[in-house]
């Protein structure tokens, strides 16, 4: 397989996980995805704007997140995010750590 084709299947799988995230599982909240995978729509967020910004494209933070989310974070948050027990955000701080920390 040549590079272009290898990048272009990469990308269509990148765009399937982001349509799933987004549009079939809205409700599986990062907190959880982040327990249990070690990453979450934030961590997918940052690192699209890492590869902008390594390739000279200036994208922050929130950009980032509107083009994962598919609108503004806060928007996002409002419909989906709901609230997670201590015990959640105790396993949240040790991923974290672990994991992007």
């Amino acid at each position: 397989m040549d590079d272009a084709t290898r990048t272009e299947l990469e990308a269509a799988a990148f765009r399937r996980l982001i349509e799933h995230l987004m549009e079939k599982r809205p409700e599986v909240q990062n907190i959880d995805m982040m327990n249990l995978a070690g990453f979450c729509r934030n961590c997918l967020s940052r690192w699209y704007q890492e590869a902008a910004n390594e390739r000279g494209i200036e994208m922050d933070k929130e950009a980032a997140r509107e083009i994962i989310y598919g609108m503004p974070y806060d928007e996002w948050r409002a419909t989906n995010q709901t609230p997670a027990d201590a015990e959640k955000q105790a396993a949240f701080a040790k991923a974290f750590k672990d994991n992007v920390g």
